[in-house]
This record gives structure tokens, C-alpha cells and sequence, in this order.
């Protein structure tokens, strides 16, 4: 086996390449909590981590069904392409998916929108009202530890209180992957089968497995303009303000999320062998690079993920 792309590692014979060591490792801890927990659910958005996380639990219990249903925190403001993306693949497989939606809490007035118009940081009060309301007891997150320096702190198994807060001080030693799922009533757990991946694995694998994604993930023309370094998609959340005139560019996005704060690059990658030759040369991880509300200030992920964000 060799893996796809420049950032090729040829494995030594005998031995298991990279990836197989990479998904052996996650298949591992996603039967752990199969064994350890009562009510598991992954969250799944539709893009690339999540795909994968899926498509590797998919693999840890064939030829069965998936055990654990999915979890998708709409924001109401998500692409058309990727939603499709998710409806599709949960009638292909069969899969039961609970869907947390942001605009309904807007809607009942129990959240009020924000003054940039931005819903990512609004998902933390649905998401926890839908793990308590359900029960869900452990909550699997495509988090790897390369995307940002909050996540770098997390475990595999990431404990979180009655609150659905996260304190790094509570965080439990993993020695010779062993985890320790041990929790409290009204606890649960986060936990992070990506964790050793970086998003080049992650391209690699998808490479290896033909893995279906999203097509805005691949080189496309979109209208779009550029703030603060970022192209930005208009829409009904906030269109372009003076001196930023909508031009049309070919573009892909690295990462997806609400459409607001989620910037596109621009690229001619439209296969994944292209993308694998441009995220090689980057210099910046997906998050940093096209992810506004991660600006805000050096510390914006962990002071969400203190009050229960992903």
C-alpha cells in the first residue's frame, strides 16, 4: 500500500503503513465506547472530519448496522451543498439523525442573534439541551489536536460536567490507550477518534478509501468578497459592505461551517490529489485560515469549550 499524495510515507515491509495504524487506532476507541457507554452519538455536519469519523464507525461494525445515531447542530445558516450532502448519506446508510436547530431557538426567542450575524458561537445551548434531552451519555467530535491550540489540550476521552463545561484540569492520563470512561450523573464524555490525525491524514485516507465529500470541498466559481483577508460567501446573514465589491473567483473551502464566518481560498484543486498537493505546502491549518470566529481573540475556542462547545 502507498499513500496518495507528496506528503507520501512508504511503510516498511511487514509493518502497517500509517494510515492502517491510524484507523485501527480510531476503530479502537470507537468499539471502546460501544463497550463503555449506554447512549453514544456522533456528531456529524457534513464535512470532511466528520465523513470520516462516520465512514470509520461504519467500518468498526460491518457487516452490522451503526449503533449510535447522528447529531447535526443547524445553524440555519449552513451550505445548500453540504445539508444535501448529509441528507443523502444518512438514506444511503440507513441512519437515524437528531438535528439541533439554531434558527428554532432564534424562532422562540430563547437566543438572540448577534450583531455580525454569526450562529457558531449560538450551537452550544442547542447542542447541550439535545445531549440531556436524549440522554446521550458520550458525544463522538471529529477534533483533531492540529486544527487549534484548544484542541491540542483535549483527550480522547474528554469529560465534561453537568453543565456540558470542559475544564483541562479535569483532563485523565491515557497511557498505553487506555481510557477511562468513568463519569457521573448528568456528566458525559467528548471523544475525539481524530485526535493523532492531521488534516493531511485526513486527505490521504479519504484518497485511499474513496471517500465521497462535499463538492464545495473541490475548486469551483462562487460570488464572494474579501474581508479581513477571508472570502466571504454573501447571503440573507450579511452581505458585502462598501469597499468590498462581490467578485466572482474560483475558490474551495477547507473546512465548513455557518456560512457567515466560514472563508473560502482560492484554488484550482478540484480532485483530491490537488488538494493533497496544496495543503502540503500550506503553512496554515484549515481553522486559522478560513475560520472568522476563531479570531476573535487567542483564546475564543477554549473559552467556548469551557461552556460546552464542540
Amino acid at each position: 500500500m502507498t499513500a496518495v499524495g507528496t506528503g507520501t510515507r512508504h511503510p516498511v515491509p511487514g509493518r502497517l503503513g500509517h494510515l492502517d495504524v491510524l484507523e485501527s487506532e480510531a476503530v479502537h476507541i470507537i468499539r471502546e465506547v460501544a463497550g463503555e457507554f449506554e447512549r453514544p452519538v456522533i456528531l456529524f455536519s457534513g464535512g470532511k472530519d466528520s465523513v470520516v469519523m462516520l465512514h470509520l464507525a461504519l467500518k468498526a461494525f460491518a457487516p452490522a448496522s451503526l449503533p449510535f445515531p447522528l447529531l447535526h447542530v443547524d445553524t440555519g445558516h449552513n451550505f445548500p451543498e453540504v445539508i444535501g450532502y448529509r441528507d443523502r448519506v444518512v438514506a444511503r446508510h440507513g441512519l437515524r439523525l437528531y438535528v439541533a436547530s439554531v434558527q428554532r431557538y432564534v424562532d422562540e426567542g430563547r437566543l438572540r442573534e448577534r450583531p455580525d450575524g454569526t450562529r457558531n458561537p449560538l450551537q452550544t445551548l442547542p447542542l447541550l439541551e439535545t445531549i440531556t434531552r436524549n440522554r446521550f451519555d458520550a458525544v463522538f467530535g471529529g477534533g483533531r489536536r492540529d486544527e487549534e491550540k484548544a484542541r491540542a489540550k483535549e483527550r480522547v476521552f474528554s469529560l465534561r460536567d453537568e453543565f456540558g463545561g470542559w475544564d483541562p484540569r479535569r483532563q485523565r492520563p491515557e497511557l498505553w490507550q487506555l481510557y477511562n470512561g468513568r463519569h457521573a450523573p448528568g456528566e458525559h464524555m467528548r471523544v475525539f477518534p481524530l485526535s493523532n490525525w492531521t488534516e493531511l491524514d485526513v486527505w490521504q485516507y479519504i484518497a485511499r478509501e474513496s471517500i465521497e465529500l462535499p463538492e464545495i470541498y473541490f475548486a469551483h466559481d462562487r460570488e464572494v468578497f474579501l474581508r479581513s483577508g477571508m472570502w466571504l460567501a454573501p447571503g440573507e446573514w450579511g452581505d458585502a459592505k462598501d469597499g468590498e465589491p462581490v467578485e466572482r473567483r474560483r475558490v474551495r473551502y477547507r473546512t465548513v461551517g455557518d456560512m457567515s464566518c466560514t472563508g473560502a481560498v482560492l484554488s484550482e484543486a478540484d480532485t483530491v490529489e490537488a488538494v493533497i498537493t496544496e495543503i502540503t505546502a500550506s503553512r496554515l491549518t484549515e481553522r486559522g485560515a478560513t475560520r472568522a470566529d476563531d479570531r476573535m481573540s487567542e483564546a475564543a475556542m477554549e473559552d467556548r469549550k469551557r461552556e460546552g462547545y464542540f
